[in-house]
């Protein structure tokens, strides 16, 4: 009887210990390891923006459709830009046979000798073929900048990636410099995970991590690329009038650890996988082995 109880007396103690330990390493690992759920898929976004204006005539490509670079996108009515173009080529056949004109001019003159032609007039004859000159140079950038715009009527893909939330369609005015479509570049895929400030002791360049999304069951791998060195302090409020800080007095017995960007490059994506800047995503890092882990 007395050995029946010490044994459920050490059991129990045996369960407790085991409990404690595990609940010690379970805490160590969930305050200590670099992992967060709280992670964005992101990618660069281009704004794309025609560098002429003028009516859309032809629009190449639907929403969500797929592009490579150098595809046509749209394109805006060229007429305007052909006359112009035909202006400046007429322009420039004027200046150079005025510049012509101006040469014989001058080479006539400086045949004569100073008792027929003024020294005066010999230099007035080189102004104007110096003025020629200026004026034909002028009408060949005309003609370089009509043929260029010709040219940027058809709007291409900088990049390979995606036609999103795409609003613009034929007969649509496009204004020059202002923003028409959106593409969302497919080779600039990463991810951004918020790490705690406690775990970032754990986190360097390099280290390979992982990526879970909460749509897709199969892992990302990648690696650490860099880690964010600044974030928003939402307690500190400018001085009115002053360049000193303001920084509220308030503070909560609650103590949160801040979460800071790290930045995580995408190395393998597997097939079954279709990314979209913004999915939320699970990250685990795994720490490489070095030599001095206390480096700061």
């Amino acid at each position: 009887m007395l050995a029946s109880r010490t044994f459920r007396v050490v059991v129990t103690a045996f369960v407790v210990a085991l409990a404690i330990a595990g609940g010690f390493f379970a805490w160590r690992l969930y305050v200590e390891s670099p992992w967060t759920r709280d992670g964005r898929v992101r990618a660069d976004v281009i704004l794309l923006a025609p560098e002429v204006s003028g009516t859309v005539a032809d629009m190449r490509v639907k929403d969500n459709q797929a592009v490579k670079k150098g595809d046509v996108l749209f394109v805006i009515d060229p007429e305007r830009y052909r006359f112009a173009l035909s202006q400046a080529e007429a322009n420039v056949e004027a200046r150079e046979q005025e510049l012509e004109q101006r040469r014989r001019e001058l080479e006539r003159r400086t045949r004569l000798s100073s008792a027929a032609i003024t020294v005066e007039a010999r230099e007035q004859a080189a102004t104007a073929v110096a003025l020629a000159e200026s004026a034909y140079d002028e009408a060949l950038a005309a003609l370089n900048t009509a043929r260029l715009n010709l040219d940027r009527t058809t709007v291409r893909s900088p990049v390979n990636g995606y036609v999103t939330n795409l609003q613009v369609h034929a007969g649509d005015y496009a204004v020059a410099g202002k923003a028409s479509l959106a593409l969302v570049d497919s080779d600039s895929f990463y991810v951004v995970g918020y790490f705690e400030e406690t775990k970032l002791r754990n986190l360097r360049e390099g280290d390979p991590a992982e990526v879970r999304l909460l749509s897709f069951p199969d892992e990302i791998t990648g690696h650490v690329e860099s880690i964010a060195r600044a974030i928003a302090d939402r307690e500190t409020v400018s001085g009115t009038g002053e360049l000193i800080a303001n920084v509220n007095p308030t503070f909560s017995w609650v103590r949160l650890a801040q979460r800071i960007p790290v930045r995580i490059a995408l190395d393998q994506v597997p097939d079954t996988i279709r990314l979209s800047a913004g999915m939320t995503a699970t990250v685990v890092v795994k720490p490489q082995q070095r030599e001095d882990a206390a480096r700061p």
